[in-house]
């Protein structure tokens, strides 16, 4: 049976407002928590808080569903000592909760904090390697070696957890997919009914075995119109190229999107309506794609706690029904 995770947006909410959310997602019926973990957002003027303490926040406020990210990155913000590090202490603070959503990042949370923006075949690589030494860490080896993208000397964890927290690997194309299905519990994607198949026929030709993770913006309000305005700005995150090219100025980047991509286009894109029924009938569609977990991230700037309350009270329902 599929699960519906909610969505939380750094980029977009103050994260005590994230904390209101994940508490109410929780009572409205959620499955679990995905955060976020931007350093930027796509837009000015936008949020950025960091995801890491928010998830120790949230994991107190909350009782018992899961919560991670979606997704974290490896780069210059963050050594795969600190990710492995991090992610055990969750897991020996909220047993059986953690999720690690990894990823090989966009520059607009890298670039700005020195790194030199890699090639698409350098950022598979990197993720590679970052995720050989999260694995080795989380046995309770000490490395020691100069690889192309990390070095480590004598690094070691010191506090271990009994359960290996779930990793879901971000992937857009076969030499990720190769990558995710190596070290991951799961693949984690942006489902496409042209491209999806082949590249989870991909992972599994390559071994992987999992959690499927679908994510897909939804945005609900009153009417149509509000709906449409509160998710316009996500229009900054839509262009492939923002992805793959060294993009990190905000306000270029959403101009940029708005240039690229219609409103129309965008509805294509996200699931945006005032109608619960046609939330329903959206996510269903992503179901038939081959969904295991379906994270929604929650875009309605309207009113957003609302928004979760509807989901509770007529799409869930409908959709385990």
């Amino acid at each position: 049976m599929t699960r519906y995770f909610i969505g939380v947006s750094q980029e977009e909410f103050p994260p005590e407002a994230l904390i209101e959310q994940a508490v109410a997602a929780e009572k409205a019926g959620f499955d679990g928590i995905s955060s976020s973990d931007h350093l930027q957002p796509w837009w000015e003027p936008g949020e950025s808080g960091h995801t890491w303490p928010w998830l120790g926040a949230a994991g107190q406020a909350t009782e018992k569903i899961p919560l991670g990210t979606g997704v974290t990155s490896t780069g210059a913000r963050y050594h795969p000592g600190l990710i492995a590090q991090a992610w055990v202490t969750l897991e020996r603070l909220f047993p059986g909760r953690p999720f690690l959503g990894i990823g090989s990042g966009e520059a607009l949370n890298e670039v700005p904090v020195g790194d030199d923006w890699p090639s698409p075949g350098d950022k598979v690589r990197r993720i590679d390697e970052a995720l050989s030494i999260i694995d080795r860490l989380w046995k309770g080896e000490t490395i020691t070696e100069e690889g192309q993208f990390y070095k480590c000397q004598d690094l070691k964890l010191h506090t271990l957890s009994e359960r290996r927290v779930p990793i879901w690997v971000s992937a857009f194309g076969p030499q990720a997919a190769e990558v995710a299905a190596t070290w991951g519990d799961g693949i984690w994607t942006l489902p496409d009914p042209e491209t999806t198949p082949d590249l989870l026929d991909g992972w599994r030709d390559a071994g992987g075995k999992g959690e499927v993770i679908f994510q897909a913006l939804f945005s609900w309000a009153e009417s149509d119109e509000e709906a449409l305005e509160s998710v316009r700005k996500w229009k900054g995150a839509q262009p492939k190229e923002h992805y793959k090219d060294d993009w990190h100025k905000p306000r270029a980047m959403y101009a940029n999107g708005e240039e690229q991509m219609s409103d129309e286009e965008l509805a294509e894109n996200a699931i945006i309506s005032s109608d619960p029924k046609v939330h329903v009938e959206r996510i269903r569609e992503l179901e038939e794609l081959g969904a295991t977990v379906i994270v929604l991230q929650n875009n309605s700037g309207a009113d957003p706690l609302k928004a979760i309350e509807v989901y509770g009270r007529e799409v869930l329902p409908a959709l385990r029904g």
